[in-house]
């Protein structure tokens, strides 16, 4: 699974973990996706969206339908 919000389109972060030596190699800062399923009254049906923690709580302030219409525009597809 790709770990990117279909919400809010955040992508993993990159930079470096820093041992007690101050030695650093790199490491990757992934997003906080989860699989949630809603119900879409305005397609009659459910879909499965990959949503990051924060791209939940946008969907409770604007509203399902807001969201997956605009997921619609801009991606074509859910």
């Amino acid at each position: 699974m790709s770990r990117t919000c279909q919400v809010t389109g955040r992508t993993p972060g990159f930079g470096h973990h820093v041992s007690h030596s101050h030695r650093r190699t790199n490491r990757r800062f992934d997003v906080n996706v989860q699989r949630k399923r809603y119900w879409v009254p305005s397609l009659g049906r459910s879909e499965t969206l990959r949503v990051s923690a924060r791209g939940i709580k946008v969907i409770d302030v604007r509203g399902i339908d807001a969201v997956v219409a605009e997921v619609l525009r801009r991606d074509g597809r859910i």
